[in-house]
């Protein structure tokens, strides 16, 4: 067994219920509101600028000059296609430019970005892949997992075949075989590294779901909020 194949082993129960999750069961079947989907357009945006950075650390940490070219052609890949494929989203979901310079990142999208900007900094380049790898390759699977869904929604449908299209899989297993190949040589501590940064970002991508779906915001949970007994403000 490859060494990205144990990863994704050691990930499976995040795995599983992102393919059961409402929010992706629902752009498959189309029952999902578009008040969801375009919410998750607006966050997933924001998480694409930071992983195109992510990307780009990866290609600046890179031993050789083919691996830096190529980490940086995936940089511009995610700029080209997927950003590219949101602006086009944003127009049919009447997105307004003020909503995107009004736009806070939610607090599951600023702890997922966060993570891979921790696996960037500190780490090396095979913990850089370990931790957009998810991000890749989860998503291909779902492209795949739901290639035959036709949703009435044609945003939905778009959305499918993005993810299960050859070129996507044609990147995906690029970044597998180059984790492989990196965990050839590495040490059992940088296995481990790995290892952790794979499995936080599969947590963090069933997160993204569940985020969307429930619309997730900065308030305090309600269970929190204080019980109101009218004398409020007086010390005694």
């Amino acid at each position: 067994m490859t060494f990205a194949q144990q990863l994704k082993d050691a990930a499976t129960s995040y795995w599983e219920n992102s393919f059961r999750h409402p929010f992706v069961t629902g752009i498959a079947d189309g029952s999902l509101p578009l008040e969801k989907f375009r919410y998750y357009v607006l966050q997933d945006s924001y998480y694409l600028s930071q992983f195109a950075r992510v990307q780009s650390l990866g290609a600046a940490k890179s031993n050789d000059f083919h691996t830096t070219y190529r980490m940086a052609q995936h940089a511009s890949g995610t700029y080209q296609a997927e950003l590219k494929l949101h602006e086009k989203f944003s127009k049919l979901l009447n997105i307004t430019e003020e909503e995107k310079k009004a736009f806070k990142p939610s607090p599951t999208a600023y702890a997922y970005t966060s993570h891979l900007y921790r696996a960037a900094y500190h780490g090396q380049l095979g913990e850089i892949i370990a931790s957009i790898l998810p991000c890749y390759w989860l998503y291909y699977d779902i492209g795949i997992h739901f290639k035959g869904a036709v949703p009435d929604e044609p945003i939905y449908q778009e959305w499918i075949q993005a993810y299960g299209a050859e070129w996507f899989k044609d990147l995906v297993e690029e970044q597998i075989d180059r984790l492989n190949s990196i965990a050839e040589d590495a040490s059992e501590q940088e296995l481990k590294r790995m290892t952790e940064h794979f499995i936080i970002s599969s947590y963090y991508e069933l997160q993204f779901w569940e985020m969307a779906y429930t619309l997730e915001d900065w308030g305090i949970p309600s269970r929190l909020h204080p019980v109101m007994t009218g004398n409020e403000g007086d010390p005694s």
